[in-house]
């Protein structure tokens, strides 16, 4: 069953297309994440699918209903969390709860029930009372999250949930996340953790508002057939120098390294080697290695780039 069908979406700010001419269709229950470089127009993406914004082209249907034309209706159908603290400072978790049930329509009963499984769920029950200001990061974006389940959603729309929050918190949220999953809710989640992305069925890469690859984390890796190098060398001009090299398509830092993507069969450490040496630079570490997730990502935006060169 499609949970969400996009065709054609188009928003423009002052003639700058934001998103720029997206189609895409994401299946009841998968967990599809969101990753681009600052400003690839991945909030916006959300907002758009949240009826927070409107298109200036094409169509959005959330669970079979128009987004632009029924955005009240798609409120009940869906939970938007924004990157930013959204709750009430001066307000305490109970209290942050009420509200937005309230928000939702939620009747006492419902919310009496609702609270004590919510609470139990995020681990915030010991902190009911606390006021929202004095929780810590990890605690405030499951108090966020836990707002947002109150109607029960079938799609949720998370922007960089887990932004600014320490491993431990990290890994507790995405519990949460894999548990509302489980239990058939659609998530849309926007990320700058490489390792979170890889957790999704299905990944989106985005950039100056277009949709790259669509597929899972496993199939674009296996897609790269090109040849990925390793090299660590000791010379602060090296990496514009292997610019030159024959066959190279993209380089790029990789932690202390540099990796190098050659066309395949072309034979990249050879070339390297030969190349290094004419100009006396000594080579530390050279090998072929099989690219990782941020490699296939890294070299997608390199791609890009080069073609507007």
């Amino acid at each position: 069953m499609t949970a969400v069908k996009i065709k054609s979406l188009t928003k423009k700010f002052n003639q700058l297309a934001a998103i720029d001419n997206i189609s895409l269709e994401i299946d009841k229950g998968e967990i599809i994440g969101l990753i681009g470089p600052d400003g690839a127009g991945k909030t916006t993406f959300l907002r758009l699918l949240a009826g927070l914004l409107k298109p200036s082209s094409g169509s959005i249907m959330l669970e079979g209903i128009d987004v632009a034309k029924n955005p009240q209706k798609i409120k009940e159908r869906i939970g938007y969390m924004p990157q930013h603290f959204s709750l009430y400072g001066d307000l305490s978790v109970s209290e942050n709860l009420k509200f937005f049930a309230d928000l939702y329509g939620v009747s006492s009963k419902k919310f009496r029930e609702r609270k004590k499984e919510l609470l139990h769920f995020s681990g915030l029950s010991p902190f009911e009372d606390r006021l929202a200001r004095n929780l810590s990061g990890g605690m405030q974006k499951k108090l966020v999250l836990s707002c947002n389940l109150f109607h029960t959603p079938g799609i949720l729309l998370l922007d960089e949930p887990t932004t600014g929050v320490d491993p431990v918190s990290r890994k507790e949220l995405w519990d949460i996340l894999f548990q509302i999953n489980g239990q058939g809710t659609t998530l849309l989640i926007t990320t700058p953790y490489m390792d979170e992305a890889q957790r999704c069925h299905k990944v989106s890469f985005m950039y100056e508002g277009r949709i790259l690859s669509y597929k899972s984390p496993q199939s674009l890796i296996e897609e790269r057939k090109e040849e990925t190098i390793e090299l660590i060398a000791e010379h602060k001009r090296v990496r514009r120098l292997l610019k030159k090299l024959p066959g190279l398509k993209s380089i790029y830092p990789f932690g202390e390294t540099l990796h190098l993507i050659f066309e395949s069969g072309i034979g990249g450490e050879e070339i390297i080697k030969e190349f290094l040496a004419k100009q006396g630079i000594q080579i530390h570490s050279l090998k072929r290695i099989t690219p990782s997730f941020e490699d296939a990502f890294l070299a997608l935006i390199e791609e890009q780039v080069a073609a507007r060169r």
